[in-house]
């Protein structure tokens, strides 16, 4: 083959791939979008993003007063959000929400899976039972959705699932090896769904955010020396140059709901991250061992998980940690 003709060729390629893109983007106005653990953070931040957008958005939470301040933010402006108590990690609960969204508002053209737990310290405080939680809400609560939710995309041929992972689902940090191991497990469900879904018109998406300034560590849980554990990792949550503030992480899900794209990974840290991890794996584990070394050991910390609100010291709330303090206040956090 010519140059010339491979040249051609790649430029078909690029144009062909543009023209789909384009064919497949969805206006959201009048869709029906359900956001699972939409009523703080992240998932409050990315409704708000759907409703500005003109969507029919319902959201659902643990929390019944949470879920009623966000309801309320989400309603100015005369919006009119379904907001339904769910924990996701029962599939009667989910399968009975999906219902009544559907009775509602009408057959659920996009499911956002968002709810997720995280717990930090370090591997000697963990026991069987903190994988089982991870893997409850961060694995089975999203496949509890999925499931509720692709009978009627399957009839309709049409649908789009976004399942809000972790860079955390691509490498494995210490301190954190539940909640990554549970969202390893729902990068592989997500991408092999993307495989086999497609036939039925149904676009699934797979979203690696770094870190975020959310607000959401004091709502985390924290084993072994709970106060230095919350003091590291809400500061690494809200230092400005390794995080990325919550607005852009919602508008860029939003725009992977849009555009149906495989994957997003969300800050440029996270995205560099990945990078070498995939061309090095070995090195990359490596320095992370390193990194271990300077997080808290264990020490007399006890095995009980105490909640971030819980575990305030000197350094947090901080001035380190003031942008993630005030992400906390706009998002729904401080309650």
């Amino acid at each position: 083959m010519t140059r010339v003709a491979v040249v051609a060729l790649g430029a078909g390629v690029v144009a062909w791939r543009a023209t789909r893109r384009r064919q497949r983007r969805w206006d959201l106005r009048g869709r029906v979008v359900l956001v699972t653990g939409g009523s703080r953070g992240l998932g409050l931040a990315i409704a708000h993003e759907l409703v500005q957008a003109g969507a029919r958005v319902a959201i659902c939470a643990r929390d019944e007063d949470t879920l009623a301040r966000a309801r309320a933010a989400l309603s100015e402006g005369g919006h009119s959000v379904l907001a339904l108590t769910c924990d996701v990690s029962q599939p009667g609960e989910v399968h009975r929400m999906v219902d009544r969204v559907t009775t509602s508002l009408g057959p659920i053209d996009a499911l956002i899976n968002n709810a997720g737990t995280i717990a930090v310290g370090p591997i000697e405080t963990m026991d069987a039972g903190d994988f089982r939680a991870a893997m409850d809400t961060n694995f089975w609560g999203p496949l509890h959705a999925i499931l509720a939710v692709l009978p009627g995309m399957r009839r309709r041929r049409a649908g789009r699932i976004v399942n809000v992972a972790s860079i955390g689902g691509k490498i494995s940090v210490p301190h954190l090896v539940p909640y990554g191991a549970s969202k390893f497990a729902l990068v592989g469900l997500s991408e092999g769904l993307r495989a086999e879904l497609a036939r039925y018109g149904i676009q699934v998406s797979t979203i690696c955010p770094g870190l975020m300034r959310t607000g959401s560590p004091r709502h985390a849980l924290f084993k072994g020396r709970h106060r230095a554990e919350y003091a590291w990792f809400s500061i690494s949550d809200s230092l400005p140059l390794a995080s990325m503030s919550v607005e852009r992480a919602a508008r860029a899900v939003v725009e992977a709901l849009r555009s149906g794209e495989a994957e997003r990974i969300l800050s440029a840290p996270a995205v560099i991250a990945a990078l070498a991890h995939g061309l090095s794996p070995g090195l990359v584990i490596d320095l992370l061992a390193l990194v271990n070394r300077a997080l808290p050991r264990a020490g007399s910390g006890g095995r009980e998980p105490i909640k971030g609100e819980a575990s305030t010291s000197v350094l947090a709330p901080s001035w380190l940690t003031r942008l993630g303090d005030e992400a906390a206040l706009r998002y729904n956090q401080a309650g």
